[in-house]
Parts: C-alpha cells; structure tokens; sequence
C-alpha cells in the first residue's frame, strides 16, 4: 500500500544525506514545547515555524504520527496510515529546504501534514472507499495515478499522512464501515462524527492532521464538521474536480477541505481549485469564480449590512405528539440554533425569517432531480480512469471477483449514459434548472445575500448504547442534501454547544460561484464568535 514513487523521493533525500532537521535547528524539540506549538496550529503559523527554522517537517509529520500511534485505536479515524510515505516526503522536503538555503522558497502548503478520504484516489495506494470488497487480497484497488485534488495538494507541498475511515460507499450519515469499523467523536469516542467524512473530521478536530479532505453528496462535509466544531467548505460544483474520486453519485458528488480554522479552508480551497479535463464541469471555472486568493474574502466586518434567509422547510416544527427526526427540526437543535443565530445578527447581519422563504415546495422541486439513473455510468468511468489493471470496469470487476458490484454504486434497473440518454433534460437538468431558479428567485425577492440554517438537525448519539447502530442511526442527520442538487457553495462553521457538550455548526449558502463571499461571511461569524474550542482526547476507552 506504499506509493511507488517512494523510492524516487529516498533516493533524493540520500543524495543530499539523512536529515533529522534542517539547520540550524541547534537541538531536538521537546514534546511539550512542540504540543504547546502544534496543538491547534494553522496552515499560517506552521508557515512560519518552519520559515523560523523552529521545527523541521519531519519533526512535524513525527509529531501527527505519533498522535495517531496514540489515539487512533481509540477512534478508528485513519484507515489507512501511510508512515513510511509520510516520513519519506518530509524527509525530501527537509532535504530541499537545505539545498535551497536562505533562497529557499516555500509552497503554499509546503510541510502541511493532511489526511485524505479514503474515496479519493492516492497513487499506489488502496482507494478502498470503505468497502472491504475493495480490498480484497490480491484484488484491491490500487490507484494507478493521484486524483485531480491529490495532485494540487501533493504540488502545493502536502505530506500525506494516511487515509480517513469512511462509511462504505459514502453511503451513510454516521461513519461505519465494512473496511474499519466505527470511528468516535473527537469530542466523546461514544457518538458519531457523522458520515460520510467522519474519519477526516475525527483527525482533524482531534488534531491527529492540520487539515483534511472531504467528499459531499447530500451533506459528508458539511454535517460531520459540524458535530465536531469545524470549518467544512463545499464549494460551487465545478470550482473542484471530482475526477479520482470514487462516485456515489457522481453528479451529486463534491470535495472540499475540512479544516480548523475559515483561514485554512480559503488557502486549502485556492490550492484545490482549478480546471480539470478530466472534470468538464470544471472547463470556464475561472471565468465564472471570484479571483483569488480566497483570504482577501476574509474581513471581520463582512456580515455588516448583509441580509440572510432562514429556509423555512429546514425549521419545520414537528406536529404535537408527533414523531421528532425525520424533516424537522429537534426542540434541543432549534434552540442552539436560535442562540447561533443572535451571532449572525451581533456581527451585523439581518435574519429574515418568513414562511414563504424556501417553503416545502421548493423541497419538493428538489426531489424531482433524478440522478439516480447514472450511477452505474458515473462508477464506470471512475474505473475506466482510475481503477486497477484488473478492473477498468463494473463487468471486469464483477468478472474478477466473481460477484457484481453493490448496487449502491452501479444503481438498480434502468441505468442509462447520461451523455447518450435522451430523456437526461427531463430527468436531470430540467428539473435542476428550475430548483436552482427557485432558489436564485428567493434570493431576489427578500434581497439576500444567502440563507442561513442548521448544519444539524438530529445530533449526535451515544453509539455504543445497545441497539444504537442497529439499522438506520437515530443521528446526526442533516436537512441539507438540496445544496448537492443544484450545486451552490455552502459552508459550516463551529456554531455553539449542545447541553451535553456536542458541537453544533451553523450553515450558509450563497449563490453559486460567490464561494469568496462566502468565505467571507464565515470568517466574520467565526471572529466574532469564536466558538470553536478543542477537544480533550482519550487514549483509552472510558
């Protein structure tokens, strides 16, 4: 599961010689100063450790490894760590940094230790997506070449740490899988991060990575960050390739990084972005997206004069005496968000809340985007790009294997080409253009700039309680898959506490290719707030 070019970044590492740290660093670290420094840190201020030739990158990756040594069997976070690769990158770094001397010039992301979801294909290593039918011996999925968003990263300077835990197939709102079990909350190992992007989460929040990866088709970065008081960017589809990532559907699907702090997301988001051609929905991105970089979004005062609407069929009440879940919202969430929202408004935003704000009928414009018949054609061409010698294909992986793939990827009856279906108008884009109508019309109407609404509707549950993850997961849920289906920009922040003290995360959506502003209003609200505080993990179940 090591990378094959490992031995091409040894090889330059032993021609300048072994580096624990690159001078002048005059002595080894200790733990408790490089705890003091790490703990927390942002992609700025490790910039400039290591720009004060404070600290090494292979000191730092060895810290995050050894915090993973630690506490990953307690939270199952990381599926996948790739030490060796790890350390061997770091280590080429170190080596260029000394060649390079006082001319030496940084990446943007140069010693950055990140994790990637386990969807997304690293190069020569098992793009298992959680699945244990991927990773059958002598059968797994091994990636031939790096996905678009792993190449950004690896060029911007990333050393990659491993590979996060995900539900199989992304196909869950908490984060169990076949391949690696249960991952725990960074915040109490007994509840869920939420799914899909769990494990990336988990490592992020508990400081296991600086930041990570996520993948998003109905809510798997928005909903994970927030249960556990994160950044979690889904941008504008298209400002992001997908190509390399394994589908559950992919005219659903998204990525975007999951971070600590709005500062990292908007550098991690300049770094991601970018035109793919193996993504055409990437093609004239940057004609459509606000110039970058994205930190000169980033103004404390950027909510001031801005108008936000709450849509309404996300706050449904329940009816009395009858059932909680489902498509409303619980008293406990109602009431952490009521609070969030007087943050919105102290940072000098309106909240306009109106019944015909987004009411059930654009909930039901929404359900009539049918993406359900391309799922085959959307896991047949990730295969075709980014599968095995063994299988470029649905057939050859069935031919292989001797059993089909699960329909959650490859879809039921009726599955069609979408560039070849000449019903793809009626069923797909028709209907995404007038959703996406509706919501561009109610923006319009009540002159906002975006909405705002609850990351969460159902928190997180104690999973470890009997029968907690027997069938369907009584929580977290989230209302916001519609986002996915016409493919705006939305962003969770930390947005206060539960009773028990589970993280809740506020959510806003701007119009689509405005993810700048967005940034923006985020970065205000997290100013101003500052609710995001880290959690105490545990090296043993308890």
């Amino acid at each position: 599961m090591r990378r094959s070019h490992l031995a091409a970044i040894a090889g330059a590492v032993l021609a300048v010689g072994a580096l624990a740290a690159p001078a002048p660093l005059a002595q080894q670290a200790t733990a408790t100063a490089m705890d003091h420094d790490l703990l927390e840190i942002t992609i700025p201020k490790l910039e400039s450790l290591y720009g004060a030739r404070r600290y090494s990158v292979t000191q730092v990756t060895r810290w995050y490894l050894d915090r993973i040594d630690r506490y990953n069997g307690v939270y199952r976070a990381i599926l996948h760590v790739d030490r060796d690769g790890a350390l061997a990158t770091a280590a080429a770094e170190d080596a260029r940094a000394q060649q390079g001397g006082q001319q030496f010039s940084r990446l943007p992301l140069w010693g950055v230790p990140v994790v990637i979801k386990s969807n997304t294909s690293v190069k020569g290593l098992v793009t298992s997506m959680g699945w244990e039918g991927f990773l059958v011996p002598g059968h797994e999925l091994v990636a031939p070449i790096d996905a678009t968003v792993v190449a950004r990263l690896r060029a911007a300077g990333v050393v990659i740490l491993g590979q996060t835990n995900m539900p199989d197939f992304a196909a869950s709102d908490t984060n169990i899988s076949t391949a690696f079990g249960r991952t725990g909350n960074a915040y109490n190992w007994r509840f869920s991060p939420g799914g899909s992007s769990g494990g990336t989460v988990t490592s992020v929040a508990g400081n296991l990575a600086l930041f990570g990866t996520g993948t998003d088709t109905a809510n798997s970065i928005r909903m994970p960050a927030a249960t556990s008081a994160l950044v979690g960017m889904m941008p504008t589809r298209g400002l992001v390739s997908i190509a390399g990532i394994g589908p559950l559907d992919w005219l659903r699907d998204n990525t975007g990084p999951i971070t600590r702090t709005v500062t990292d997301a908007a550098i991690a988001l300049g770094v991601m972005a970018g035109e793919d051609p193996k993504d055409p929905k990437t093609i004239g991105s940057a004609a459509k997206a606000q110039p970058g970089p994205y930190t000169k979004y980033l103004d404390a005062s950027a909510l001031r004069g801005r108008r936000f609407g709450v849509p309404a069929f996300i706050v449904k009440e329940p009816e009395p005496g009858g059932p909680a879940g489902g498509g409303y919202l619980e008293a406990e969430t109602r009431q952490v968000f009521l609070k969030a929202l007087e943050g919105m408004r102290a940072a000098g935003a309106t909240v306009v809340v109106d019944p015909e704000i987004l009411p059930d009928s654009f909930s039901d414009l929404i359900s009539k985007v049918n993406t359900r018949a391309y799922r085959r054609d959307g896991t047949a061409r990730f295969l075709r790009d980014f599968g095995p010698v063994e299988y470029r294909s649905p057939e050859a992986y069935e031919k292989a294997l001797g059993k089909p793939l699960p329909a959650t990827i490859i879809g039921a009856d009726d599955q069609r080409v979408l560039a070849d279906d000449p019903e793809a108008d009626a069923t797909f884009f028709a209907p995404q253009r007038a959703a996406l109508a509706a919501y561009e019309a109610a923006l319009d109407r009540f002159e906002l700039d975006g909405f705002v609404y609850p990351g969460l509707q159902v928190p997180s549950i104690d999973e470890t309680e009997p029968g907690a993850t027997t069938g369907r997961s009584k929580g977290p849920h989230s209302n916001t898959g519609w986002v996915n289906r016409i493919g705006v920009p939305a962003i969770v922040v930390p947005g206060g506490y539960y009773a028990n003290g589970m993280p809740f995360g506020l959510e806003l959506s701007a119009r689509a290719w405005k993810d700048g502003d967005l940034l923006g209003w985020a970065f205000a609200y997290e100013q101003a707030t500052k609710h995001r505080r880290p959690p105490a993990l545990v090296d043993q179940p308890r």
